[in-house]
């Protein structure tokens, strides 16, 4: 990671998830500053603008109960994926700030179009390993990293025509605590690693932090970090469209990000799912920068 070239990408999209609200994150993460405490850090931040849709022919196409806005999430992700692509050919750091989860797809796709062989590290609440057979909300949001892992609908994983895949074995999800039935299944046949709240409660965020940092960088030539605020606890961040109790602490989120820094294996990062109205105080939002300034180098001393 070379914090002197990071592309700052905003994808205001908000149609991935259940909820209204996610659109916003990415303007709302702006306006509480996060270019100016970056700039603290001494970290020349190329701000690139914003990836978004629309055509109003993906906003009209007709629903299906399975596969909710697809049109819309095609083409936004197609964009995306250029997009990153694009950073990436010219030796930047895509740090893409969303948005809900959906947008993971088009990242990823754009990613592996270079890197051989990415590692992922995935902080979430859920697994996101839904296809639209065993999707209990037709949400694409909880499809996209099965969809990046060449799972689910065809119209998604074109998305990711001349990519090159991910083995699962290089995939680690962190914070897990909202299973489906059908990603439980596959992650025991799969390889994923996941580490649940359970394993973090019982070993420490250390430990887990050391395990999957060892996972992702053997034998990868990339790490790519996707973290949704719903990993952590709803007491910290209640400004998120899927929020589930018990998640990982303050302290524990902030050292997670530090100890990625401190492993200098990421290569790209993003952060999805803060929804401003749902927020208390603008506490998510806060969080959320603090999480990347974390992520980017700033410590306590």
């Amino acid at each position: 990671m070379n914090p002197s070239l990071i592309s700052l990408l905003r994808v205001p999209f908000g149609l991935g998830g259940a909820r209204p609200g996610a659109e916003l994150g990415p303007e709302s993460l702006m306006d509480a500053g996060l270019i100016r405490q970056l700039a603290h850090l001494e970290l020349p931040v190329l701000d690139d603008g914003v990836v978004d849709i629309l055509s109003s022919d993906a906003l009209d196409q007709p629903r299906n109960p399975q596969l909710k806005h697809l049109e819309a999430v095609i083409q936004l992700n197609a964009k995306l994926r250029d997009a990153v692509s694009d950073r990436v050919k010219k030796a930047l750091f895509p740090l893409i700030i969303g948005g809900d989860h959906s947008i993971a797809i088009g990242t990823i796709a754009g990613l592996t179009k270079h890197y051989r062989k990415l590692g992922v590290i995935w902080f979430d609440a859920h697994g996101d390993l839904n296809t639209h057979e065993t999707t209990p909300s037709g949400n694409i949001h909880g499809m996209s990293l099965a969809v990046s892992l060449n799972q689910g609908h065809p119209r998604l994983t074109g998305l990711r025509k001349d990519s090159f895949s991910i083995n699962p074995r290089h995939v680690v999800i962190i914070g897990a605590r909202q299973l489906d039935q059908g990603e439980r299944a596959f992650i025991r046949q799969s390889g994923i690693t996941c580490f649940t709240m359970h394993e973090i409660d019982r070993y420490g965020i250390a430990a887990i932090m050391e395990k999957a940092i060892a996972i992702v960088s053997a034998g990868t030539d990339g790490v790519h970090l996707s973290f949704d605020i719903d990993s952590v606890d709803p007491y910290e961040a209640p400004g998120t469209g899927t929020a589930v109790r018990g998640g990982v602490t303050y302290r524990e989120a902030h050292y997670a990000l530090e100890a990625l820094h401190e492993a200098n294996i990421l290569t790209s990062a993003e952060v999805v799912e803060v929804n401003p109205l749902l927020d208390r105080n603008k506490q998510t939002v806060k969080l959320a920068n603090e999480l990347i300034c974390s992520l980017l180098g700033k410590r306590i001393l």
